[in-house]
């Protein structure tokens, strides 16, 4: 990518060049044709047409390029003069031919544009030396700035559209929209011209999202923060010159709008007649489109003048005019007209705003705007009213952050007025109300502080509900240990009602199953189950504790009816509507569906459809995030990757926060590892540190633990693994019974030691007794677990058996082949290719059995292929050199792609596994070159490759072209190239190198 201060790249243009194109071959033909291309200021309009140009010029016709001057007719065929020097030089030197037809033309224009020939005369000579200039091929007349152009421009171009010059002719012109009004001539003029149909006018709209994002992109020289992004997306509206300095503005830090930006859209502003100011300067204090009815309430207008004065303010595309009301064409226009506004007439117009919306029916949702009409007007108890007003119409709507921010506002605005006016509410209840908002968005951070906040309570001790509360928000940040605390305190208060104790027990079970203790979270729940049995308000608690039951059943005996009893408390909360419940039972029933029961498809289709719910019902950046996490889990063990990074990258874009944001940095992780991204994988396990540091339980500690230790063996750090594996010991040993996260940090640990000693390093026999004993107390433990868990420990137990033998030095072929089985039987792909590999390696160890070795390592090598396990396909491609053995080379079979969020690996990440439709992995040039991209990114580039606009590749992927052209930005960044030609040309030299 270029980097910021060259020529800014010409992006979403696609489809207007070629109407632009098409135009051409109409005068190849035969035809005199013209396009006028119409948009706003800094929308691209003279970008576009140097394009053409440039193109049309490399393609052999004449270009002529100039434009019109804001002096009306003080300088007629200014645009003509302008073009024609520009030429002169070049063509004096390289087309002898024309040089003496450049100089009559010059000088008709120096010293007989006005002379007593006569216009039809004049316009007879022009045109006769532009035929002779073009020496036979076509002519391209492009003149920008249109709406300044002259009369006698104007009838030059007439008349040569007319054919009369017999000018083989293409006219492209750029006129800005602002300026097409009224009875402008050149508006006039295009209104008869538009019936010919040799004429387009080509109406430019501004970029999209994608396309604002690749030009921000490139202007900065590299990505820019997401916050940032979404700023200049918001603030631009897509118009490229609004993009341009907004994007610079972000480069160098600055948050404010430029000078540049100021001035220009104040200088536009200042062109309105006063009543339209009037009108600019009244939405400027508005906060969402304005009906004509409110409008015309704040402003001292009457009615025609008034909607003459909005009907100038929208011509000039200063404002818009919608079904909704009237707002402002673009968002930076506010924020530059806003700050600008008079104390006093800030005042008075929010003052007007709040009255108005007072007087009309409450059912239109206009609390948030009275609110802030009220609080910007002085009148701040009465904008506490409507804000605790606006954030209950949010929570009714499922706007759950909507409705934090309101219950904010409200929180301070009462803080304000306790030092004076009286506030006719109850503080703790709304300090509670603000609280809970928080959490239920996600803030959990914020609303345990506001819950432990000094006078949170007044002066009595905090009620027995606060402990389940901050329990809650503490489970929710991932500080399990304290949280359990808090919901022992709250069911040992003998002052705490039935209900609340019944609460108290349902999410302390639910507790309980997250820090791996099942036994204990099912007796919980049945405790829970009596509390709220007969108690009114209690369908909430019911509803956890069934599925906490029913989880707790499925994983420790009967993992069918432990199933049928989720899924019942998942109807009962369809039923009874309370969408948090829905969403946490989807939670239990896609985590052990994806987990121990190993159902992973279903698991995978249960946790998409709950995510999916739970965005619809406002609870994305909570259990939508989890939900993802768990389907990308499930996909990351059926080997379908890609699937799994699109359903995270799908979830980051929710920005989860806690416990939330611990589960889906460690599916990520996951990922990294596999891929061989591992400085990525560090930054995810450093986050995640950073995330636990006040405390987490055994459910997100072990995987963090397992996942450094497999970091640190990549990295060829044995040392670094057994010191993590031997911190999870520790802790499972005081804090969980789960084997089904106990397992697999057990092996790693075996791994390791078998790593050291094929290092060249001595194993720790201390460590390795310890693995063994932890080893077989897992076997004993998940002895009376259910069948599913069992055989999940089985092949764990099967790949500990097999590194034993391993770091004894006799590593046994037959024990390698049991786990391979194990984990193939499960549809694992991961853990059976790996111990596939390790069966090879201790056959060629052995010099016997060849022909099983080399079916074994070509099937590790096959499964690594789909996957793109780049750190395992060199070790498999190590092995494969040492014993001489040829790898298959065959393109991908991994499972087909679907869903709409794609999310490209960082720079270095291998994936040689493609999906149909692109390159093979199998040949090395292959892989060196393109290794780079992810699966999806592979597809989008095939399809760039074949000319494909972006919209049909959307359509063709199933995906968004907002999407497409993210992936596209993603592909040019890691290819280092600046265009989809150059890109196009590293595809197609790797397609030739393959056949």
């Amino acid at each position: 990518m270029k980097p910021a201060g060259g020529e800014c790249p010409f992006v979403g243009r696609s489809e207007d060049l070629a109407v632009l194109r098409a135009a051409l071959l109409k005068v190849e033909h035969g035809e005199t044709a013209a396009v006028f291309v119409v948009g706003d200021s800094g929308v691209g309009k003279t970008r576009l047409l140097a394009a053409a140009g440039e193109e049309m010029s490399r393609a052999g016709a004449v270009v002529l390029s100039g434009s019109c001057l804001d002096i009306g007719d003080a300088s007629p065929l200014h645009p003509l003069r302008q073009a024609l020097l520009r030429v002169s030089p070049e063509w004096e030197r390289a087309r002898p031919v024309a040089a003496p037809a450049l100089r009559e033309l010059m000088e008709i224009l120096d010293g007989e544009a006005t002379s007593s020939d006569g216009a039809g005369a004049l316009l007879e000579r022009l045109s006769r030396g532009l035929g002779t200039v073009a020496d036979g091929r076509i002519l391209v007349l492009i003149m920008d700035d249109l709406q300044w152009a002259d009369r006698t421009t104007r009838q030059l171009l007439l008349y040569l559209l007319a054919g009369l010059g017999g000018v083989q002719l293409l006219l492209l012109g750029a006129v800005r929209a602002e300026s097409l009004h009224g009875c402008d001539p050149l508006r006039l003029m295009l209104m008869e011209l538009r019936r010919l149909r040799s004429v387009r006018l080509v109406e430019l709209s501004p970029l999209g999202q994608a396309e604002t994002e690749r030009l921000a992109t490139a202007i900065v020289g590299g990505p820019l923060d997401p916050a940032a992004m979404d700023l200049v997306w918001t603030r631009s509206g897509g118009n490229p010159f609004f993009v341009e300095e907004l994007a610079r503005d972000a480069r160098d830090g600055r948050v404010g709008l430029s000078d540049t930006l100021r001035e220009i859209v104040l200088a536009r502003v200042a062109l309105l007649p006063l009543p339209a100011r009037t009108v600019v300067s009244a939405l400027a204090a508005a906060v969402k489109p304005v009906e004509h009815e409110l409008l015309a309430r704040v402003v001292d207008l009457e009615e025609v003048p008034l909607i003459q004065a909005v009907r100038t303010a929208v011509d000039k595309r200063i404002l818009v005019a919608a079904e909704e009301g009237y707002w402002f064409h673009h968002r930076l226009i506010k924020e530059v007209l806003e700050p600008g506004l008079l104390p006093g007439e800030r005042v008075r117009l929010h003052r007007r705003y709040a009255e108005a919306l007072s007087t009309r029916s409450s059912g239109r949702l206009q609390n948030a705007s009275l609110a802030y009409h009220w609080r910007l007007a002085g009148e701040r108890a009465r904008s506490l009213q409507a804000a605790m007003a606006a954030a209950e119409d949010a929570e009714r709507l499922h706007g759950l952050a909507e409705a934090f921010h309101h219950w904010t506002d409200a929180l301070e605005l009462a803080r304000e007025l306790r030092g004076g006016e009286s506030v006719d509410v109850d503080m703790t209840v709304l300090w509670q109300s603000t609280a809970e908002a928080g959490h239920r968005c996600g803030e959990h951070e914020r609303a345990l502080a506001l819950l432990e906040e000094p006078g949170a309570y007044g002066a009595a001790p905090p009620p027995w509900g606060v402990y389940i509360r901050r329990a809650r928000y503490l489970a929710a940040l991932g500080r399990l240990t304290e949280a359990e605390v808090e919901y022992e305190r709250a069911l040992k208060d003998d002052r705490c009602t039935a209900p609340d104790k019944a609460t108290a027990a349902a999410h302390s079970a639910e507790l309980l199953l997250l820090l791996g203790r099942h036994a204990d979270a099912g007796k919980r729940a049945c405790e829970a189950l009596e509390l709220a049995r007969g108690v009114e308000d209690s369908a909430s608690s019911m509803v956890l504790a069934g599925a906490v039951l029913g989880a707790s059943q499925a994983y420790l005996d009967d993992p069918t009816a432990g199933v049928v009893t989720v899924r019942d408390a998942l109807r009962t909360a369809e039923r009874l509507g309370g969408l948090v419940d829905i969403a946490r039972t989807y939670v239990q029933l896609a985590e052990l569906l994806t987990g121990p029961l190993n159902e992973l498809e279903e698991g995978v289709a249960v946790a998409r459809h709950g995510a999916d719910r739970a965005e619809r019902d406002g609870l994305g950046r909570t259990y939508g995030t989890r939900l993802l996490a768990v389907a990308a889990n499930g996909l990351f063990r059926l080997g379908w990757w890609a699937q799994a990074e699109e359903a995270i990258a799908a979830a980051f874009r929710h920005r989860p926060s806690g416990a939330d944001a611990v589960e889906l940095l460690l599916a990520r992780c996951r990922v990294r590892i596999g891929y061989g991204d591992l400085d990525a994988a560090e930054r995810d396990l450093e986050a995640i540190d950073t995330l636990l540091a006040a405390g987490g339980g055994a459910r997100h500690i072990l995987p963090l633990l397992t996942l450094r230790a497999g970091l640190a063996m990549w990295r060829g750090r044995p040392g670094e693994a057994r010191d993590a594996i031997q911190r999870g010991l520790d802790l499972a040993e005081s804090r969980s019974d789960d084997v089904w996260l106990q397992a697999p940090l057990v092996w790693h640990g075996l791994r390791a030691e078998a790593e050291a000693r094929s290092g060249g390093a001595e194993p720790d026999g201390q460590a390795v007794r310890r693995l063994c004993q932890v080893a077989e107390c897992i076997a004993r433990d998940s002895a009376t677990a259910a069948g599913p868990v069992r055989e999940a420990v089985t092949g764990y137990q099967e790949l500990c058996s097999a590194e034993i033998s391993r770091l004894e030095g006799r590593s046994e072929p037959s024990a390698w082949a049991r786990a391979a089985a194990a984990w193939e039987r499960r549809k694992h792909p991961y853990p059976a290719a790996y111990a596939r590999l390790r069966q090879a390696e201790a056959l060629f160890a052995q010099r016997t059995r060849n022909a099983e070795a080399t079916h074994a390592l070509q099937d590790a090598y096959r499964t690594a292929t789909d996957l793109g396990a780049h750190p395992f396909l060199e070790e498999i491609r190590g092995l494969a050199e040492r014993a001489r053995v040829p790898l298959p080379e065959r393109p991908a079979s991994g499972p087909p792609v679907s869903g709409e969020h794609g999310a490209p690996r960082q720079p270095g990440a291998a994936s040689p596994a493609t999906a149909a439709g692109t390159p093979s992995a199998g040949r090395r040039a292959y892989v060196d070159e393109l290794a780079v991209l992810t699966n999806r990114e592979l597809q989008v580039l095939a399809r760039v490759a074949a000319g494909d606009r972006n919209r049909e590749i959307a359509q063709l992927l199933y995906i968004s072209p907002r999407t497409v052209g993210v992936h596209i930005t993603h592909i040019l960044e890691k290819l280092g190239v600046r265009t989809r030609v150059q890109a196009t040309a590293i595809y197609q030299r790797n397609q030739h190198r393959r056949q």
